[in-house]
């Protein structure tokens, strides 16, 4: 499949000749520092940036994405193609020999078994939703079929996300998620050890194969930290040789490419931010009138720049600039700050001023404090609205907001695979992720009529109506892009592979010098 969705491929910054150096071999751990949080080991039970970004190295899944690609190539399968001409029946055909840390041979079976748990365990923050368009799974020997409820061009990358990793049927139950430490998987990486929010201990798995000839040759101690600040003091001490844009706004707006002591790699990045409400009935943030005067009053520019240091791009469309069917839709529909118009549309809703709601962030996760502030300082200043700011361990606040407590929350986005469908369906569809409560059968519609064309340039049309709905409707609004970044140690190389929006984190690609 020919996919036009434009994805930049991330460009080095100041690199010399270093990718020619051999590597060493004394088989020391690469350190790479992180702020995003691990949900679950389970793959049934999460479906976030931080799980996502270990389940890419520890499982495999029958497809994955080559650094720089945009289509998905094979990697637990020899091949996958669509058996039909209208898209509704996708088959996959198992390699031989991949075997599970047990030294179970993996079959069909283990993969028919790991997409049925997943919609049937159906976890609040698992990825569930975004297997929507199937219905069911066979498996024979090393063949397996989906079928899907509808034309889906898109469901070759969704098998290719967090959502399609494999696992052995004999070591995880089928209707509920594993607990503990361990993981059964036949990625690059074995989990050596894990500890929750400290570290994650990875091995090169020496039965590994797949996409990536070489696999992995060093081993990587992946290390957690609460906030940008608690990563960047591991920077400065030493105690990291790898980190990405999770250091703080003001340290990513200071990098400087010639410094020696360093390497720096920068490009467009497609992660996005956005405000989400809950929109159900009896909520302070039901009427849609509401939700246009908030539009009216946040001040995207000024976030970007005071909050973010101009470390990102202010963002007026669902779907990142660089892809298909970029719009601006809420820069056409909300031009300007305009506290007037936000009245008048809060007199036609009939509601009592100001406005009063409760605004949810996770505690430690980038800025999103100081970005709540912000946000309750642009709403105030009018005298319409009144926030209240609650903060929240990482884990409470997905809980918080999956049970639909929480009436507004600010959420990053990272593409589950780069086309434009991962900004739409897992955002704004009906049963969404993000679990506003909005539902709209023009949305909808328009989704599933995109997923009909594999040139997905042709769906152009419904993804631009999609974006131009959703601004009228204002379930979710968009507040910031983000650019991508990668900073390595001198003596550290591949850092240029490690992630470029196509939602893998490549730890096997890191070399030490």
């Amino acid at each position: 499949m020919r996919i036009l969705a434009g994805l930049l491929v991330l460009a080095a910054v100041g690199v010399g000749a270093w990718q020619l150096v051999p590597s060493k071999k004394d088989g020391t751990a690469i350190t790479v520092g992180t702020t995003d949080a691990v949900t679950s080991l389970d793959p049934a039970g999460a479906y976030d940036a931080g799980s996502w970004a270990l389940f890419s190295n520890v499982f495999q899944s029958l497809l994955t994405f080559a650094p720089g690609g945009t289509a998905p190539v094979p990697d637990a399968a020899r091949r996958c193609a669509f058996a039909d001409g209208d898209l509704t029946t996708y088959r996959c055909e198992l390699r031989s020999g991949l075997t599970f840390p047990s030294g179970r041979t993996m079959t069909g079976e283990d993969v028919k078994y790991s997409f049925d748990r997943i919609r049937k365990i159906k976890s609040p923050v698992g990825p569930a939703s975004l297997l929507d368009t199937l219905r069911s799974v066979d498996a024979h020997g090393l063949t397996v079929t989906f079928h899907l409820s509808s034309p889906d061009a898109t469901f070759p990358f969704k098998v290719a996300t967090g959502a399609g990793s494999i696992v052995d049927h004999t070591a995880y139950p089928a209707g509920k998620l594993r607990t503990g430490s361990g993981v059964d998987g036949t990625g690059p990486y074995t989990l050596t050890s894990y500890t929750k929010d400290t570290t994650a201990v990875l091995t090169p798995n020496s039965r590994y194969q797949g996409a990536d000839k070489g696999g992995a040759n060093r081993p990587v101690d992946l290390r957690y930290y609460a906030t940008p600040g608690a990563l960047y003091t591991a920077w400065k001490d030493k105690r990291v040789e790898v980190t990405t844009d999770q250091l703080p706004p003001a340290v990513l707006a200071d990098l400087n490419p010639s410094d020696p002591a360093q390497r720096v790699f920068e490009a467009d990045g497609s992660e996005t931010r956005n405000l989400y409400f809950n929109t159900r009935a009896g909520k302070p943030l039901h009427n849609p009138k509401v939700r246009q005067a908030m539009a009216w009053l946040i001040d995207r520019e000024r976030l970007a720049a005071t909050v973010y240091d101009g470390t990102v791009d202010p963002l007026y469309s669902l779907i990142p600039a660089g892809l298909t069917g970029h719009t601006a839709s809420f820069f056409d529909d909300y031009p300007r700050q305009d506290p007037g118009k936000a009245r008048k549309l809060l007199a036609q809703a009939g509601v009592t001023l100001p406005v009063r709601f409760t605004y949810g962030y996770a505690k430690g996760r980038g800025a999103g404090e100081q970005e709540a502030a912000e946000i309750k300082r642009e709403l105030e200043a009018s005298g319409l609205f009144k926030v209240t700011l609650k903060g929240y361990e990482w884990t409470d606040f997905q809980k918080r907001w999956a049970s639909g407590e929480l009436d507004a929350y600010a959420v990053g986005w990272v593409a589950d695979f780069p086309d434009p469908d991962t900004f739409q369906a897992a955002l704004v569809g009906t049963g969404s992720a993000m679990n506003t409560g909005y539902s709209s059968k023009t949305v909808d519609r328009l989704i599933q009529d995109s997923r009909r064309y594999a040139e997905r340039g042709e769906a152009d049309r419904d993804f631009q109506s999609v974006q131009q709905t959703v601004a009228q409707d204002v379930p979710v609004l968009p507040l910031w892009q983000a650019k991508e970044y990668v900073v390595t140690t001198e003596d550290i190389g591949g850092g240029q592979y490690l992630s470029d929006g196509t939602g893998v984190f490549r730890l096997w690609s890191l070399t030490q010098l």
